[in-house]
């Protein structure tokens, strides 16, 4: 078999929302990019005043330049770092289009109409070379009608690519094959957004608005109606179909807002124009609700209002919410049902929705939340059902299009699985419901789910087979979970385990809540190192949560400082030092591998591996201050040491430059942004890898560590004991002390952040010295123990602590 096209260089046509943010994710991942667009035939008022003519680059590309600094803007942020931007050329379709002749990979973002985008690819084809792969961005038209009559070339690299928005942090991308694309492209680009650019692929076919929109659409617009049925409330709504039942806080009505009430509407009359056979056609008709705010112009998050409004209230701003039945905006009201609050504190999404919805299956009315959500379940439920194999063959590829595309924990196959297909099918029954094919099929072949598990494999009902299939995974990914499930975990206790990854590797897996590190974890580590000196090549520090790990576990901090337990803060504070020391120092290589938060002691785990594997959305900060506390588990030690790396020379005027940054990003609590931010605050050195894909975060981590064992690592020679850091003393504490006056003194910061700052500053620069010396890292471990204990001690620090327990978030006081 030959092998694949190879994609290097990439053209987006198409500088709008959706092209300039696609441009910016393969920017992220290295990949060089032009990015296109129209070229405007007017000059505007403002052009006109400058002088400037027609022909003048700032014009020609002035639609793409708006479209690439919008971009820039974007918050969520769309690049790693505002450096990211230079990978991208931009131009326009008059004057560039042919540098799509040096493009591997050409995708088409432009309006989501057929003629449009039909003229620019017969446009393209002039310039494309034979072999290029050409993909559109489209959310729903026919993919083969974009391309209906271009050559046999042209359609063998012909598919459809949909990216979900924002395409950084939305894993999915539907991949959607035209009459006659060639298997090899498919894989091609499946693998390539998978590796590359860390995305989810499903293949969908080519049906209106594929998968996951289709779903999707039908859910919100069963919402509208249910809503209407019930009397229920916008807030009412989204407090139903939101966190309580593993969907996002938009919920409903807000992700609305942010998709654009114009661009919902062009999906449903896509969906009700194009699906002439679908049972439920009727209810894609663009609610008159919809409709009516559309007319308004209250198209949502664009436009300032939509089914919620942001407006000023003094120096602050208050949400409204839209009344159906006035079209008028009021403030808020909390939606509150006993159903919901009742199951708000079981963490499991399946637990959850059993909570809510099991008593309502079993037969029982339930309140008007349970009413609602019955009805919003059971319809999509068996909408989705319905669909197989019309979008998809796979029920696995529709599961995972709704996780990935809209953010459900589950998809609507898992949710009835964690409901029971069986009670599921008598509520059903008795209510006159006819079941889909999917359903009769799978009971009568007698098994009772939808999935199966067996030794670490998971399998899905084949519709076509009439049997379970084992769900495929894209090679090289390892899943912890499936190698417990295999008997490959070695040791476990309540907040870690031991799993052997193969290949004499070692993984040490927190799983407490939040991963927050206490003395299980801590001990776990101890023991992994232990194993490692006796059994194993290398140790992995990783898990599979959202989160790496958000630090210490801050309720038990604060009940042994207000119970005035210093002794055992005292002891807590030095075994963790002395666990991440040994990181530092094993014998064999360790290497961490952060993914989502990384926050204070997660942080500093990271910091004492001979390697970090990040994934690129790693979120990583020293963040102590944040509580009125210093990094105390060696992380201000760490940061110290890199300063001495980052220095230009041995001189003291270049390690006082090089402390600066290191001060700043501690005292101000800075948390990156991406693992490429963390690289630039000091996180990450110059040899620590990154990955774009998480699901490939534990298995590159596992490559990382084999790599240092067949270079015969060796870790430092120093003894921890051994005076080998220079720090500044005096020098540097004078410095950071004007420059917290100076915060001081323009408000920026409260007295109390200036004390702990003060203290922080004490830490790197080795204590109160008169002049720069060298120190051990066991003296600056135990500076670190001692100003941390203190500030434990402070009311202050407590208040902060106690705030931030209850609110999530930081307390000036």
């Amino acid at each position: 078999m030959r092998p694949g096209p190879q994609i290097k260089t990439v053209a987006v046509l198409g500088a709008g929302t959706m092209g300039a943010r696609i441009a910016a994710h393969f920017a992220n991942a290295g990949v060089p990019c032009w990015l296109l667009d129209v070229a405007p035939s007017e000059l505007t008022p403002e052009e006109k005043t400058r002088g400037l003519a027609l022909t003048d680059p700032r014009v020609r590309n002035r639609i793409v330049i708006a479209g690439l600094e919008a971009a820039k803007k974007a918050r969520p942020a769309a690049f790693f770092t505002p450096a990211t931007a230079s990978r991208i050329t931009i131009g326009n379709f008059e004057d560039n289009l042919n540098w799509c002749a040096q493009a591997d990979w050409i995708i088409e973002a432009v309006a989501e109409n057929l003629a449009i985008k039909r003229g620019l690819l017969q446009k393209v084809t002039a310039h494309r070379r034979p072999g290029t792969i050409v993909t559109t961005n489209t959310s729903g038209l026919p993919i083969h009608q974009i391309a209906s009559g271009f050559d046999d070339d042209f359609q063998r690299h012909w598919a459809g690519t949909h990216f979900f928005n924002p395409p950084r942090y939305m894993k999915l991308v539907e991949l959607i094959p035209g009459p006659a694309t060639s298997a090899q492209v498919l894989d091609a680009l499946a693998d390539f957004c998978d590796r590359r650019l860390g995305k989810g692929v499903v293949r969908a076919k080519d049906t209106p608005n594929f998968i996951a929109n289709r779903i999707g659409t039908f859910s919100m617009l069963t919402s509208l109606s249910l809503m209407a049925r019930f009397g229920m409330s916008i807030e009412e709504v989204d407090a139903c179909t939101g966190p309580a039942i593993g969907w996002p806080k938009s919920a409903t009505f807000r992700t609305a807002d942010i998709v654009g009430l114009d661009v919902l509407a062009n999906v449903v009359r896509n969906i009700y124009e194009n699906a002439p056979q679908d049972e439920s056609r009727a209810l894609y008709r663009v609610p008159a609700l919809v409709e009516e705010m559309t007319r308004r112009g209250w198209l949502g998050e664009k436009s300032g209002r939509g089914f919620y409004q942001r407006v000023k209230k003094g120096s602050d701003s208050e949400i409204l919410a839209l009344d159906p039945g006035t079209m008028e905006y009021r403030p808020r009201q909390k939606a509150r049902f006993g159903s919901l609050e009742m199951a708000r504190t079981i963490d499991d999404s399946r637990a959850r929705l059993q909570s809510i919805l099991g008593p309502v299956v079993g037969g029982q009315t339930g309140d008007k939340a349970q009413q609602f959500l019955w009805s919003l379940i059971s319809e999509t439920s068996l909408y989705a059902a319905r669909r197989v194999p019309e979008i998809a063959d796979s029920i696995a590829d529709i599961d995972r299009g709704m996780r990935w595309g809209f953010g459900w924990d589950l998809g609507p196959f898992e949710i009835c699985d964690a409901l029971g297909l069986e009670a599921l099918t008598r509520r059903w029954t008795a209510e006159g419901r006819e079941l889909p094919p999917l359903f009769e099929r799978l009971l009568a072949s007698g098994r009772k789910s939808l999935y199966e598990s067996s030794a670490g494999e998971i399998s899905a009902f084949d519709l076509a087979a009439n049997a379970h299939a084992k769900v495929p995974e894209p090679p090289g990914i390892i899943l912890l979970k499936s190698l417990k499930e295999r008997s490959k975990e070695v040791a476990h206790n309540s907040g870690a385990s031991l799993i052997d990854l193969g290949d004499g590797v070692l993984c040490c897996e927190f799983h407490s809540k939040m991963n927050a590190i206490g003395d299980d974890i801590t001990a776990m580590m101890q023991t992994g190192l232990k194993r490692l000196n006796t059994d194993f090549d290398a140790l992995v520090l990783a898990n599979q949560a959202p989160n790496f790990s958000v630090g210490a576990n801050l309720m038990l901090l604060l009940v042994a400082a207000q119970e005035q337990e210093w002794d055992d803060i005292h002891d807590a504070v030095r075994r963790f030092q002395k666990a991440n020391l040994a990181l530092k120092h094993a014998p064999k290589p360790v290497v961490v591998a952060p993914q989502g938060m990384a926050l204070g002691g997660g942080c500093e785990i990271c910091l004492h591996g001979a390697r970090i594997q990040a994934a690129a959305e790693a979120y990583m900060g020293l963040v102590e201050t944040g509580v009125g506390l210093i990094p105390a588990g060696g992380g201000s030690k760490e940061m110290i040491i890199r300063a001495n790396e980052h220095a230009a020379g041995a001189e003291s005027l270049d390690l006082f430059h090089a402390f600066k940054p290191v001060f700043e990003t501690l005292a101000m609590a800075k948390v990156s942004s991406s693992a490429e931010d963390a690289r630039g605050l000091g996180f990450l050195r110059p040899a620590d890898f990154i990955s774009m894909n998480g699901d490939r975060l534990v298995a590159d981590a596992k490559a990382a560590a084999l790599a240092l064992v067949r270079e015969d690592y060796r870790p430092t020679l120093v003894p921890p004991t051994e005076p080998s850091i220079r720090v500044l003393g005096e020098e540097l504490l004078a410095g950071a002390k004007l420059a917290i006056h100076m915060m001081l003194r323009g408000e920026y910061i409260s007295e109390y952040d200036a004390h702990v700052a003060r203290k922080l500053a004490t830490v790197l620069a080795g204590g109160p010295l008169t002049e720069s010396q060298l120190v051990s890292e066991q003296y600056l471990l135990d500076l670190e123990r001692e100003t941390f204990v203190s500030l434990c001690g402070e009311r202050k620090t407590q208040e902060r602590i106690a705030h931030t327990l209850k609110t999530g978030k930081p307390l000036r006081n």
